[in-house]
């Protein structure tokens, strides 16, 4: 009878081990993967609006070329290594050799949808494949990619947010709006970020219509340089995974 205890104890701590061990791996991956990506919380996933670690400045294209190459040229002249593009899939579809400038710069890339549509006021079905159009064209063009969404018009709701996680995306939004796209000049986009700190995600434009961004960058990087700001990804902004959420309703 005492066998019979012996073998069945070793049995038990035998399988709890197990157990214990495919929870500690499951929790390790957890947080070196999953947790970096849905940024889920307990009222559901949120979008990121902020994070905690440098500015990130980031460039939404939709349509045109010249002043996608301009901005590039830029971004190269005064040296700067990090930034995030979202790119519509109908516009990366059709500009792939800009595409490729960008991967080949090392920046980051994130899906702006395939067309240019307003999340809020379409159905579930509709904005799904919006986002799986836009995710083919990536994967067509074998283009290194974020699992980070940006709503092409701006606006979205909550659906967005449960798709978004549903097919492993983060929505990605920002904290300070250059509004570069509607050419006020160089001045006042470079007034937009003197407020800026550490965290911002700066929304800027790369389409033909922000005929003035690429002359205030330098003006923008200075202002960020004078707050000892560093330049980082979306993604290096958050990889302490620390952010900040807004409520959406």
């Amino acid at each position: 009878m005492n066998f019979f205890y012996v073998i069945r104890w070793k049995q038990i701590r035998n399988i709890s081990i197990i157990i214990l061990t495919s929870l500690a791996a499951a929790m390790f991956l957890y947080l070196n993967t999953g947790a970096m990506e849905t940024f889920l919380t307990k009222d559901g996933p949120k979008a990121i609006y902020k994070g905690k670690r440098g500015v990130s400045l980031t460039f939404d294209i939709l349509w045109g070329e010249n002043q996608a190459v301009h901005i590039l040229e830029q971004l190269k002249k005064e040296k700067v290594t990090s930034a995030t593009f979202f790119l519509s899939g109908s516009w990366a579809e059709g500009h792939s050799h800009i595409v490729e400038k960008i991967a080949e710069a090392g920046y980051e890339i994130g899906l702006l949808g395939y067309e240019y549509k307003d999340y809020s006021e379409i159905d579930d079905a509709a904005i799904k494949k919006d986002i799986l159009k836009g995710l083919e064209v990536f994967e067509k063009l074998d283009v290194p990619y974020k699992k980070y969404l940006r709503a092409p018009t701006g606006h979205f709701d909550k659906r967005l947010l449960s798709i978004a996680n549903n097919l492993g995306f983060t929505v990605v939004h920002w904290s300070i709006n250059t509004n570069d796209w509607k050419s006020p000049g160089t001045g006042p986009i470079i007034n937009s970020v003197k407020d800026a700190e550490n965290g911002d995600i700066i929304l800027l434009h790369a389409s033909d219509s922000a005929k003035q961004t690429a002359n205030a960058l330098p003006g923008i990087l200075k202002e960020l340089q004078k707050k000892n700001l560093k330049l980082t990804t979306v993604s290096e902004n958050l990889v302490e995974g620390k952010w900040d959420t807004r409520e959406i309703h």
